[in-house]
């Protein structure tokens, strides 16, 4: 049984990492956040020890791993906000623990270099959370890719990705670019990994819508041609949803044909823990594709709907 240390305990995604310690047979024993909203660790671990001071938590982290190997604690997990996840990946490989970080581990890419000279330094790991390679259907279409004889095919995508958020969003951290990384890296990286892991790195694209809310462009990678929109505006929904259902919309078709991915998302996280604690995992070199490509994306200047232009705004036009 391995010690977890959890930052960020009162974000969106903490439950999925309380339940992904828990069903791997291991143990939340300290937990950090601002918020002292934080009663999703009852249903978890509700000994575990909670600080929303930084300073408190770290003294009482120094404190467990002075009492030896049974108590130290062995894995950082890191939810908190993205501008503070290479931060809390430092902290937990000076303590002496494998980092676990959700995505992204970096806003700009020149802080990926730095982590690896320090898991040099301490011999310690940082995880990261790239789910979607573990999905069924994801890891069916890269077998098919791969197997592919003629290496010159180019494939057609499109990827439509679009959850409704409320007036709150853009007044929270996640709408300040400087800390979230703009709404590309909130929700779009991770699917950005799953196109890079699949058909190759990108060798050209075109931003031609950059909002708040709202991103969309064209890219073309070695195997594929691809067209792509994340939005968090109600109105770039197809349908509207039924009253009661989640406000959200997520497409995938390549060549035409839909790729369904709808469902095996609720225990991705815990595979990766599965993967982790089994002696592999996503390295820091494989998150930095996705990475180099929002960071592109967050500075480009938007061409307008010039060439290849996903279909939804083609409808909007």
């Amino acid at each position: 049984m391995k010690n977890f240390a959890l930052i960020g305990a009162a974000g969106y995604i903490a439950p999925r990492h309380m339940r992904a310690i828990r069903d791997t047979g291991n143990r939340l024993v300290a937990a950090l956040d601002v918020s002292d909203s934080v009663g999703i660790l009852d249903s978890y671990f509700p000994d575990a020890a909670f600080f929303t001071e930084f300073e408190r938590f770290d003294r009482h982290v120094e404190k467990l791993r002075r009492e030896g190997e049974h108590e130290k604690i062995d894995y950082v997990t890191i939810c908190s906000p993205n501008y503070l996840h290479d931060s809390h990946a430092r902290f937990a490989l000076r303590i002496g623990a494998d980092a676990i970080c959700e995505k992204p581990l970096v806003i700009n890419p020149w802080n990926i270099g730095p982590l690896g000279e320090l898991e040099k330094e301490t011999g310690q790991r940082i995880c990261n959370i790239l789910q979607l390679r573990l999905h069924p259907s994801i890891i069916a279409i890269k077998n098919e890719v791969d197997a592919e004889e003629d290496r010159s095919t180019k494939h057609e995508v499109d990827l439509t990705y679009i959850t409704s958020r409320g007036q709150w969003y853009l007044q929270s951290w996640k709408g300040d670019v400087e800390k979230s990384g703009g709404i590309a890296m909130n929700i779009g990286v991770h699917f950005f990994d799953m196109l890079t892991w699949i058909f190759g790195r990108p060798d050209y694209h075109n931003i031609h819508v950059l909002e708040p809310t709202r991103a969309a462009g064209y890219m073309e990678l070695p195997k594929a041609r691809v067209r792509w929109l994340l939005s968090i505006d109600r109105n770039d929904l197809p349908v509207e949803p039924e009253p009661g259902k989640p406000a959200t919309y997520r497409s995938i078709t390549i060549d035409g044909k839909e790729v369904e991915f709808s469902g095996g998302f609720t225990d991705l996280h815990t595979q990766c823990y599965e993967h982790l604690l089994g002696g592999d995992h996503f390295s820091i070199d494989e998150a930095r594709a996705a990475i180099e490509i929002v960071y592109g994306i967050r500075t480009s200047t938007p061409v307008g709907l010039q060439g290849e232009y996903h279909p939804l705004l083609k409808k909007k036009r």
